[in-house]
């Protein structure tokens, strides 16, 4: 059988195998879910359109969807963010419809959202909302057959709370990212560790003694400045909300306005989810060599026209993934294009934090489909005993052991009468 496909090269498909099964490895929790998919099929006759990075981590999310009834299709969430090779393995040795190629362009882009809307899901699967904004704007004919969707990320939550606040979301969606054990160990830990090895792999630079700007304190950007620091860097945080700006004071690290840090900086990351963070003022007050990049889910945090705007010439790529702009005596870098630098040079976030966050995905699906009767055209959240479950797991997967409440216990944490 012929399984419909836009991948690079089907041949890459063993190198991707080998893998996907290695990414296996780390991921304990889903693969008990998997397993326990596969004896009960709830999402049997489910179909799943599924916009997420192409990786090793979210082939196993697809396999375990697939053992649990489901009938998947895959796109990419990110033009840079497809591992080619592991597109062609989930075609040619899990009969999986993918739809992704790593660079592809922005009509290539959203011709692959509308091959995979093409499916006709009933749930869909989103990291950015790209599927749900496609749906409302272009194709509400599919409307009709839509249970729900689940969304993973940061920027995609932000997208679609704007749409509930609006009334133009048209059915329930599942914020996984708001789930604790996904933004307190993803967002945090994986894009920490991936963003730093994104950098590093595309610059080869030390980070010791350098100053990294971190635009934003959320708990990405959280993750992105510890481990910066670790790395002997000096870290500056700029923020627009006092709380977050607070917190990263008593962090130890320094806050500054963006205008003032961006004269100061030798390495700059926004991960914010707003638009032009890094703007053509900052651009203008940048020293020669600094270099610039995101880690956010959308190329708009770095106003790259307004630095073509200022540079002489085009870009001259000197790297791998790494542009030169230049601007009379100096020179900015810009890693990736703009885009998310830890899946464009490098391999994403770590299988073992992955295992948290598709895990939710894959109970979210579940939780879809068992309560869709009862839930509005909101964005909800995953149940918090579900999340306690996910973090059970995974403890139970690391061997390690925590108390439980003795009955006195319990009763003393559930009465009111007994005081000091």
């Amino acid at each position: 059988m012929t399984i419909a496909n836009d991948v690079k090269d089907l041949e890459l498909a063993t190198g991707g195998r080998y893998r996907i099964d290695w990414a296996g490895q780390e991921m304990p929790v889903l693969k008990q879910i998997r397993e326990r998919f596969a004896a009960e099929k709830p999402l049997d006759g489910l179909r799943i359109s599924a916009c997420l990075h192409v990786t090793t981590e979210t082939a196993n999310l697809m396999q375990t969807l697939q053992a649990g009834g489901a009938d998947v299709v895959l796109t990419a969430s990110n033009p840079l963010s497809t591992q080619d090779d592991v597109a062609a393995s989930l075609v040619v040795n899990d009969e999986i419809p993918v739809y992704a190629i790593k660079g592809e362009d922005n009509e290539t882009y959203y011709q692959h959202i509308h091959a995979a809307l093409d499916h006709k899901p009933h749930i869909t699967m989103d990291d950015g909302a790209d599927l749900v904004g496609t749906i409302h704007k272009d194709r509400r004919e599919l409307l009709d057959d839509i249970v729900g969707g689940t969304e993973e990320t940061t920027t995609g939550v932000i997208r679609l709370r704007a749409m509930a606040k609006d009334g133009a979301l048209e059915f329930p969606v599942i914020a996984v990212n708001d789930s604790a054990t996904k933004h307190l160990f993803d967002n945090r830990y994986g894009t920490g560790q991936s963003t730093l090895d994104g950098i590093i792999r595309a610059t080869n630079i030390l980070l010791a003694g350098r100053v990294v700007v971190v635009a934003g304190y959320g708990w990405c950007s959280r993750g992105i400045a510890m481990r910066a620091a670790g790395l002997g860097a000096n870290v500056i945080v700029t923020e627009i909300n006092p709380l977050r700006a607070l917190e990263a004071v008593m962090d130890g690290y320094r806050v500054l306005p963006m205008d003032e840090a961006a004269g100061i900086g030798d390495i700059f990351v926004t991960a914010t989810g707003n638009t032009s963070v890094i703007d053509r003022q900052h651009f203008a007050a940048m020293k020669d060599g600094a270099i610039v990049c995101n880690s956010g889910h959308f190329n708009v945090e770095i106003n790259l026209e307004a630095l073509a705007e200022l540079a002489t010439g085009a870009p001259a790529r000197v790297r791998p993934f790494v542009d030169a702009y230049t601007l009379g005596q100096r020179s900015i870098y810009v890693l990736g294009e703009g885009r998310l630098i830890n899946l464009a040079a490098a391999e994403g976030h770590p299988a073992s934090v992955m295992d948290m966050s598709f895990a939710n995905q894959a109970l979210g699906a579940e939780y879809m489909l068992r309560n869709m009767a009862n839930l509005a055209a909101q964005v909800y959240t995953i149940p918090a005993d579900v999340d306690k479950e996910i973090a059970r797991l995974k403890l139970a997967a690391m061997g390690v052991s925590i108390d439980q409440l003795t009955d006195e216990q319990d009763a003393y944490l559930n009465q009111w009468q007994e005081g000091t």
